[in-house]
C-alpha cells in the first residue's frame, strides 16, 4: 500500500511540476512587448532597428505633421501618458509636448539632452565658412554672403542665429548615440530580450559605418556645386558630407513674399548659375516655381523626416541613403 501511495504522490508532484512550467511558459508568451512612443518618424526608425525582432516601435505624429505646432489628439494624449518608454527630441523643436511630458509616470528621454551627442546651432555653418572664405577661394564664382537675415526671416518657426538646430538625427553618429540609449532602456524594462536589443545596436552600428562610407565616396565629388534649400534642416548631413547650401529661401506661412524679396532671392539664383532648389513634401511650394521660372535651376525633394519609409530594421538607413542619393543626383546634373 505504501509504494502505491508513495508512486500516486510522486505522479501529483510531477503534474503539479508540469503545471507550473506550463503556467510559466504561457506566461512568457503572452508577455506584451514594450509600448516604445516616439514623437516623430526619425526617432521611430532608429528604435525600430533596436527592437527588430522583438516589437515595433509607434508614432505620434502623422506624415506631413509639424513638429513644432502639432494638435495633439486625445488618443495621442491617452498613448503618450500609457507608453513604457518615449522618447522626442526635445523643448527646441517639440515644445508643445513639454508640459504633456513633465506629467508623464513612465520613462521619457529627451534625446537633445543626451550626453555625447554632435550638437549645431544655427548660424555656425555660416561662420565657418565666412572664415574659411579668407584662407582660399572657392571652387565656383558665385555669391558666398549669405545675407541669412533676408533668407532666415519668414521661417513658420524660430531659428534664431544661435539657437540649437534640432535636426540632430540628421548626423548618423547621433543616431548612434539616441540607440544606445534606446538598447539601455528597452534591456532594463525587458530584461529577457536584452541580448536581442544589444546584438541589433551592434548590427546598427556597423550597417551606419557602411553606409557612411559610401555616401562620402557618393558625395565628394559634388561637395562644391551650389544649391540652396526651402527649410535649413540638412546642417548636420551637410556637416558629415562635406556639404553647404548656399541660402535659405523660407517659405513660411500661406501668403507670399513681397515683390522685392522674390526679386533678392531670384538674383541670388542668377549670381550661382546653374544650381539646385530643394523644397519639402507634403508640397512644392509656389515660390519655387516664381524664383525659378527660366533659370538654370533644378529643383527636387528632400525629405528630412522620412515620411514615406517604412518604420523598418533599415529604415533609418534609406532615410540617409534617398537623402544622399536625392542630393548627388541633382548637383551631379549641373
Amino acid at each position: 500500500m505504501l509504494p502505491i501511495l508513495i508512486s500516486r504522490v510522486s505522479t501529483v508532484s510531477r503534474l503539479f511540476l508540469l503545471l507550473v512550467s506550463l503556467a510559466f511558459a504561457s506566461s512568457a508568451a503572452a508577455r506584451e512587448p514594450v509600448d516604445l512612443l516616439t514623437s516623430i518618424k526619425p526617432l521611430q526608425l532608429i528604435a525600430a532597428a533596436v527592437q527588430e525582432g522583438v516589437g515595433e516601435p509607434a508614432v505620434m505624429l502623422p506624415p506631413g505633421a509639424s513638429a513644432h505646432h502639432y494638435a495633439l489628439r486625445p488618443s495621442d494624449v491617452r498613448h503618450l501618458k500609457a507608453a513604457d518608454l518615449f522618447y522626442w527630441i526635445g523643448p527646441d523643436m517639440e515644445v508643445f509636448l513639454t508640459p504633456l511630458v513633465q506629467g508623464r509616470g513612465g520613462a521619457s528621454q529627451p534625446v537633445q539632452a543626451l550626453p555625447g551627442l554632435t550638437l549645431r546651432h544655427f548660424g555656425e555653418a555660416h561662420a565657418a565658412q565666412e572664415h574659411a572664405s579668407h584662407d582660399h577661394d572657392h571652387d565656383h564664382d558665385h555669391d558666398h554672403d549669405h545675407d541669412h537675415d533676408q533668407t532666415r526671416d519668414e521661417h513658420d518657426h524660430d531659428h534664431r542665429p544661435g539657437s540649437l538646430d534640432a535636426h540632430l538625427w540628421l548626423l548618423p553618429a547621433n543616431a548612434v548615440v539616441i540607440a544606445e540609449k534606446m538598447a539601455s532602456d528597452l534591456s532594463r524594462v525587458d530584461p529577457a530580450n536584452a541580448e536581442r536589443y544589444q546584438a541589433n545596436l551592434a548590427a546598427f552600428r556597423q550597417r551606419l559605418g557602411d553606409l557612411d562610407k559610401r555616401l562620402k565616396a557618393r558625395l565628394e565629388p559634388v561637395a562644391n556645386r551650389p544649391f540652396f534649400v526651402f527649410h535649413e534642416a540638412y546642417d548636420y548631413f551637410e556637416a558629415a558630407y562635406g556639404l553647404q547650401h548656399d541660402g535659405v529661401f523660407s517659405a513660411g506661412g500661406e501668403a507670399q513674399p513681397g515683390a522685392r524679396h522674390v526679386a533678392q532671392m531670384r538674383q541670388r539664383l542668377q549670381q550661382a548659375g546653374p544650381s539646385c532648389v530643394f523644397y519639402e513634401p507634403p508640397a512644392r511650394p509656389r515660390l519655387a516655381e516664381t524664383l525659378t521660372r527660366g533659370l538654370p535651376v533644378e529643383l527636387a525633394e528632400l525629405d528630412a523626416m522620412g515620411s514615406s519609409i517604412t518604420a523598418d530594421a533599415q529604415g533609418y538607413e534609406r532615410l540617409l541613403e534617398t537623402l544622399g542619393g536625392t542630393l548627388a543626383e541633382c548637383l551631379e546634373s549641373l
